[in-house]
């Protein structure tokens, strides 16, 4: 008779021990039904199951066997088994087979914990657990996977298998809650299974040098899992200074560290490298653990020259100094420092405006290491690059309001103008208003990277500066005589505002009629002195000023709103044009704002074409500073001055002389004239809900042929005149005119007018026919 197929005689064998387990209450044949299942765990003996047998009981029959066991966890027969036979036989079960299929075995039935640890029998349960972690099963179980002979894998298990690995302190939390074993705790396991790792390594690391081929793909799934959760930190101050000494000499090492960062997957790969730099000691060991990782993979690439250093402010300078020591150090890693020199957005007004002061300081931490670890030829190619973000830098840095922005924009200005032009005139602030501040920032471990010159240490001198704490003796009262004050008048509390931003601010939230006033009266002179802040707001302060209303009955306000109006047309002409010439024919707009609109428009023309001067230079600043209506009480005028105009004025000439020439210079507003023109003739025709050119608003529309008319004038000699089709304009409205009237007003109303048309009609005629 033919012997059956081993798969069918195992099923069956463990189908009968099963049950023998299950009814049986002899001690005898209890034990025998364990020893056979045992048996198919057995390496070594000739004896018993054939090596094919014992596959197939790992391969489709463990799992169900373990349980099996915890289902009946508390029957009789596994209280009757002695000490010996429980560790030997219900143990070993447990201990000498598949690892990976016991975790998982363990780990559900740790769900039925909370159950049983108020049941007889727990101490059976929970050292089987332990013992497991203890006994070097995880070593046993990634090491399978590093050789490929796990008995079943796929990428279902792979990912509950990881799974249960990372969370095994959370899931027996969850159950033991108070009565957790210190084995189970994060602060115990994940060192463990750091540990368990780093052999699996170093096998790896035997094997390969024996000839033998391995996979580190689920150690590193591994590694990656448990930092994505949260336990970097832990884990890798355990592995990442036996990395970093192994692969100090070491080849085989490197290559392995090499090969396990190379198959961490894409979601894991940024907590595996934040935390490796942040555990290394230096760039050196960060180097020879990822390799030229940040060149092969793109995420790596984005997290260390992007997230570490621009997005990411919560680090020490001491990662500063590992990410970018770690690009210097390699040739073909260089070029991305060179990338990340140009890449800071130290120069960037909206960042300086709306990024907090820590990131301001990191970011600027950053950049001073990268300039300092460049090269002298490299610092030439980036070196108007950096030009440009050391003067844009310093100018957003300065205009702040916050005192310690100012002054870090001085700090990094000098340091970056020192290292960019070595032989130059160096760049030098007068901060010595700024002594009284203790500890604002910690630049000195950067500038230590710089000379210590005597320049230097000032400039860590301004960074710390050191203020006496012994209080200063307070003056004898009785020395002074008090002056008289019964005239003295109360002063205003409301100063105007020195930045442009803050003046738009107050212009848009304040209540205070005294503080709107000052900022109104002030707008022009700030707008025309910041001009790179007043390009950036420009569009949003004529909108306010076009809006804003008169509510405080202000002397001058439609003055100080027109002349700032102005003002930021000819500073920023092609984004405020464009919004003046379309909100003209949008809705809900007053008669009355459309005409500024046209008014501000022809105003900021008018400037535009005249030439500048050194003189109209000057005015702006001092418009700036001063306030515009002088005090009754001031006299400007000197005397001398008054009696020069008498004699002037009292002697006759014949002749002054030749006046000087003119002197040439370009019209500003030819090159936009075409922003001005166009925009305006765009819906002339078109009548809206409430606003009708061609109808009852006639004297918008009489307003708008002069303005257009005005920019033909001031754009003489310029390319774009002859297409400033102007006088087509004129003729349709004069042909609009003549026939929205009755006939019989033509004569009598506009008599002269015809005639002057007629004239002017048969000149045109002539001329065409010629």
């Amino acid at each position: 008779m033919e012997a059956p197929p081993a798969d069918t005689e195992v099923r069956l064998m463990v189908a009968q021990c099963l049950r023998t387990l299950g009814s049986s209450t002899d001690d005898k044949d209890v034990t025998a039904a364990l020893q056979t299942l045992c048996s198919y765990l057995d390496e070594g003996p000739e004896s018993g199951p054939t090596s094919v047998q014992r596959a197939e009981f790992r391969r489709a029959h463990y799992t169900r066997t373990l349980q099996f066991l915890i289902h009946n966890i508390q029957a009789d027969w596994v209280h009757n088994l002695t000490a010996a036979r429980r560790t030997e036989l219900w143990d070993g079960l447990f201990l000498r087979g598949p690892p990976d299929q016991a975790l998982l075995v363990l780990t559900e039935g740790i769900g039925a914990l909370k159950w049983v640890l108020q049941q007889e029998g727990c101490e059976t349960w929970l050292p089987i657990t332990e013992r497991f972690l203890q006994s070097g099963r995880l070593v046993d179980m990634l090491w399978s996977y590093c050789l490929g002979a796990a008995v079943s894998d796929s990428p279902q298990l792979r990912e509950t298998l990881l799974g249960r690995i990372v969370a095994l302190p959370d899931i027996t939390a969850n159950r033991l809650q108070l009565n957790n074993k210190p084995l189970f705790l994060p602060q115990q396991y994940y060192p463990l299974l750091a540990n368990e790792m780093l052999t699996a390594l170093e096998r790896t690391c035997q094997a390969l040098k024996d000839g033998t081929d391995c996979s580190l793909t689920f150690v590193a799934q591994t590694l990656g899992k448990v930092c994505m959760q949260g336990h970097s930190d832990v884990v890798l101050a355990v592995i990442a200074p036996r990395l970093s000494a192994s692969t100090r000499s070491d080849m085989v090492w490197q290559r392995v560290c090499w090969k396990l960062l190379e198959n961490v997957p894409q979601g894991w790969i940024e907590s595996v490298l934040i935390g490796l730099v942040k555990a290394v000691t230096g760039p050196e060991a960060f180097g020879r653990i990822i390799g030229n990782l940040v060149l092969t993979n793109k995420k790596a690439q984005f997290v260390i020259t992007h997230k570490l250093l621009l997005l990411q402010y919560k680090y020490e300078t001491r990662v500063l100094r590992i990410v970018l020591g770690y690009l210097a150090a390699d040739r073909e890693r260089r070029p991305l420092l060179l990338q990340v020199s140009k890449r800071y957005a130290w120069a960037n007004p909206s960042a300086v405006k709306h990024t907090p002061l820590e990131q301001q300081l990191y970011v600027s931490k950053a950049l001073l290491l990268s300039v300092s670890l460049l090269r002298d030829s490299e610092l030439q190619e980036v070196r108007s690059e950096l030009m440009q973000c050391m003067l844009g830098g310093m100018q957003s840095h300065l205009d702040s309001s916050v005192v310690h922005i100012r002054r870090l924009g001085m700090v990094v200005g000098e340091c970056l103008s020192s290292r960019i032009d070595n032989n130059g005139a160096k760049l030098k602030f007068e901060v010595e208003q700024l002594h009284s501040y203790q500890n604002t920032f910690e630049l000195h471990s950067v500038i230590r990277h710089y000379d210590q010159d005597e320049e230097t240490q000032e400039l860590l001198y301004l960074m710390h500066p050191v203020t006496s704490n012994e209080p200063e003796p307070e003056p004898d009262d009785d020395e002074f005589t008090p002056y008289d004050m019964s005239g003295d008048q109360e002063i205003s509390q409301a100063s105007p505002p020195r930045y442009l931003r803050d003046c738009l601010e107050t212009l848009m939230t304040s209540e205070d009629p005294v503080r709107v006033e000052l900022s109104l009266k002030a707008a022009e002179g700030l707008v025309r002195k910041n001009v790179f802040t007043a390009k950036e707001i420009s569009v949003q302060m004529t909108k306010v000023l076009l809006h804003i209303e008169d509510k405080y009955n202000i002397n001058g306000f439609l003055v100080y709103r027109q002349t700032t109006m102005v003002a930021l047309t000819v500073t920023d002409c092609i984004p405020v044009s464009q919004y003046l010439t379309t909100e003209f024919y949008s809705l809900n707009y007053s008669l009355r704002q459309r005409l500024d609109i046209l008014e501000v428009l022809a105003l900021a023309a008018q400037e535009l074409s005249k030439p500048i001067t050194e003189k109209s230079d000057l005015s702006i600043g001092i418009a700036a500073s001063t306030d515009l209506t002088p005090s009754p009480g001031d006299n400007p005028v000197h005397w001398r001055e008054v009696v020069e105009k008498r004699i002037q004025s009292k002697t006759k000439r014949l002749s002054k002389g030749a006046k000087p020439p003119a002197k040439a210079s370009p019209n500003r507003f030819a090159p936009v004239a075409g922003h001005f023109f166009f925009p305006l003739l765009r819906n002339y025709d078109k009548p809206q809900v409430t606003f009708d050119l061609l109808g009852s608003d006639h004297l918008v529309l009489g307003r708008l042929i002069h303005t257009l008319g005005l920019f033909m004038h001031l754009a003489v000699n310029a390319p774009v005149v002859i297409k400033l089709m102007v006088r087509r304009g004129v003729l349709f409205a004069v042909c609009s005119a003549f026939l929205s009237m009755p006939s019989q007003n033509l004569l009598v109303d506009l008599s002269a007018q015809l005639f002057e048309t007629r004239t002017w009609l048969s000149g045109k005629e002539h001329s065409a026919s010629k």
